[in-house]
């Protein structure tokens, strides 16, 4: 059995090892199913927790809205649920790499570079959740730490989707090409379509952030760049409708 590298995080406190709160039903109900999820508390309101089955050790509070209100960011959804939880635990890429391989699965690897806006990272999750991805993969330091945010923007795909981080996302990317990955970076400028490079091949597709794009060394990185074939007139897409776009293209290739 071959076995890849165990591409690993830096050891220490910080962001992601701090509590955090996730409101909507979604977001909760996602949170409270996942056994690997630490759920430390949970408000709501009467009518709210009165549809759900919850576990008789969990610390339950009563709240109104407006109380709920207080616990979450300003003008967030709650829909009168509101949870406080840990983060999960890290992923490891060779782990995932190595799972892959044994499930003989060729489900698609998602990159972000410098993707930093919360938003945009929940509804990537959602599209990997919806198109069967094996894990979103980010930078450390260019990425968020998991928030009440992205849990909401992402519907439940938090909970569902490997999230990994790693230090350098260069290094990560050789990594995936001995997995035996095809790395395609998507981009604007360049003539060849995504679904020119698309031949079977187990894929990883690499999206830069909207404003900057890619780095060029994770460019260099990529064994093709692609881009998606959208009007003229369009200048170009915001990530997450990007990468619904290119994983569909994968799912429904050949």
């Amino acid at each position: 059995m071959r076995q890849f590298s165990r591409h690993r995080r830096p050891q220490g406190t910080g962001p992601r090892g701090q509590a955090v709160r996730f409101w909507g039903r979604h977001a909760v109900l996602a949170a409270l199913a996942n056994p690997e999820r630490r759920v430390k508390r949970i408000w709501g309101t009467r009518e709210a927790l009165g549809q759900l089955d919850l576990p008789p050790v969990l610390p339950i509070s009563y709240a109104d809205v407006t109380d709920l209100a207080r616990l979450v960011a300003r003008d967030a959804p709650h829909q009168g649920l509101v949870i406080e939880v840990d983060p999960l635990e890290d992923v490891y890429l060779g782990d995932l790499l190595q799972d892959e391989s044994d499930a003989e699965s060729r489900r698609p690897l998602l990159i972000l570079d410098q993707v930093t806006d919360p938003h945009n990272i929940g509804a990537v999750l959602r599209s990997a959740a919806a198109f069967d991805a094996a894990a979103i993969i980010t930078q450390d330091r260019h990425s968020p730490p998991e928030s009440g945010v992205i849990a909401r923007s992402a519907s439940g795909a938090l909970e569902i989707v490997p999230w990994v981080r790693v230090v350098n996302l260069s290094r990560a990317l050789e990594e995936i090409a001995e997995a035996q990955y095809w790395r395609i970076g998507l981009m604007g400028d360049t003539d060849t379509t995504l679904g020119q490079t698309l031949d079977g091949s187990k894929v990883a597709l690499v999206l830069g952030s909207e404003g900057d794009g890619m780095r060029h060394n994770v460019m260099e990185h990529c064994d093709v760049l692609a881009r998606l074939p959208i009007s003229p007139r369009m200048e170009s897409l915001n990530i997450s409708n990007a990468a619904a776009i290119a994983l569909y293209a994968v799912a429904t290739a050949g």
